[in-house]
């Protein structure tokens, strides 16, 4: 395959910017194969998988994308020069998206920098303390033997993303209930087996839970309701 299993789950993980990088590697490589005479077999089948690994991944994130899909014709030069239009509008298209996600990021980023804006703020001790837990995971997750290693890799893809954005203060704690739900995810695979990941997941939670719960001045005491409580 011309995308390896790590890329592809950083694709998973960031759709927007895997698909520009995605458009971007393909036609790199193609440049690279290129004689500017004619189109050669090792590159009409690179298009077809590239485009195929692109319309795939529109697809199973519901993008709104208004660029058709070529369809295959006997003629190499054809396919070719059809492929590699839709791959580079698609790379135009995403584009665009990707830079407002990147004014967005940096916007939220100061939002939250600003005292005054609403943001949950961890204390300096569960900051540490979650720090601590994600490299215990990144650990457990690395070692274990009974997870694939695409699942492995979209596992430590879901730790980097969260640690790279730990601050005391966040706009939101959308990375951490995308945690809760890779765990169970894990605990349905693996049973029992899966304890020591989701006992420290659990943990992770539930200090999101009480920083949330204080920012929303809820009782102090008040249960996550995302968590499954021993009675």
């Amino acid at each position: 395959m011309f995308f390896n299993e790590e890329f592809i789950a950083k694709v998973e993980d960031d759709p927007i910017v895997g698909i520009v990088d995605a458009c971007e590697m393909v036609l790199n490589r193609i440049e690279e194969l290129s004689d500017n005479q004619s189109w050669s077999e090792e590159e009409h089948e690179l298009l077809w998988e590239s485009a195929s690994f692109v319309r795939l991944i529109v697809e199973v994130n519901n993008f709104n994308v208004d660029i058709e899909y070529p369809d295959a014709t006997g003629d190499i030069a054809s396919n070719c020069q059809a492929l590699s239009q839709y791959i580079n509008a698609i790379r135009d298209s995403f584009k665009e998206h990707a830079v407002k996600l990147s004014v967005e990021s940096y916007t939220s980023r100061y939002k939250t920098a600003l005292k005054n804006s609403f943001a949950y703020e961890f204390s300096q001790g569960d900051l540490e303390r979650i720090q601590s837990l994600v490299n215990e995971l990144r650990g457990q997750i690395s070692e274990n033997t009974n997870l694939d290693n695409a699942h492995k890799q979209r596992l430590l893809r879901r730790l980097e993303n969260l640690q790279s954005e730990l601050h005391k203060r966040v706009s939101d704690l959308d990375r951490f209930w995308g945690l809760v739900g890779d765990a169970g995810v894990v605990l349905g695979k693996l049973g029992t087996d899966a304890k020591p990941i989701v006992d420290r997941v659990r943990e992770i939670a539930e200090i999101a839970w009480k920083t949330q719960a204080r920012a929303e001045e809820l009782p102090s005491d008040s249960p996550n309701p995302m968590i499954e409580h021993d009675s």
